[in-house]
């Protein structure tokens, strides 16, 4: 029988990543479009990295934001300049995809400027009219390397 790791273990989430094939196009799009805040920009190759990835000799660009300044969440950015890939295919329904879903405000708003700006929809805000999220509207959409992200716009209370 194995052990189940228990609460002691795992303190909270510290971070999500998104590899991206260009940095400054990934800022623009999160920080610029979405409104993130960057919080630390960093790049080099450092031996500990060639580690943790699994790339000998990586260098990495690498950028950390969060969706308010005082979010414990980060979502990191990593540009592999030296070991650059092809992009996976970005459907939802193939396991190893994810998708990072953001609360916002105004989803119609936020909704026609993105599209404006050229951002690619999967879908118009949506009502959710069942679950455990009933009430609430919600939409997918790509970020320049076709990562899925969903807004979602909690229910009015009442």
């Amino acid at each position: 029988m194995t052990e189940r790791a228990g609460p002691h273990h795992l303190l909270g989430v510290y971070h999500t990543g998104f590899t991206v094939a260009n940095m400054e196009r990934a800022l623009h799009f999160y920080r610029d479009l979405l409104g993130m805040t960057l919080v630390a920009q960093q790049e080099g190759q450092r031996p500990y990295l060639a580690t943790v990835t699994g790339f000998d000799g990586v260098y990495l660009k690498t950028a950390f934001l969060k969706a308010t300044p005082d979010s414990d969440h980060v979502l990191e950015l990593l540009e592999y300049t030296s070991h650059p890939a092809e992009a996976l295919p970005d459907a939802t329904n193939r396991p190893g995809n994810a998708h990072l879903c953001l609360y916002v405000r105004d989803i119609a708003g936020l909704h026609r400027r993105l599209a404006a700006a050229g951002v690619v929809f999967v879908n118009p805000p949506t009502a959710v009219t069942s679950g455990v999220n009933a009430g609430a509207r919600a939409c997918y959409l790509r970020d320049p390397d076709g990562h899925t992200i969903e807004l979602f716009e909690r229910p009015l209370p009442g």
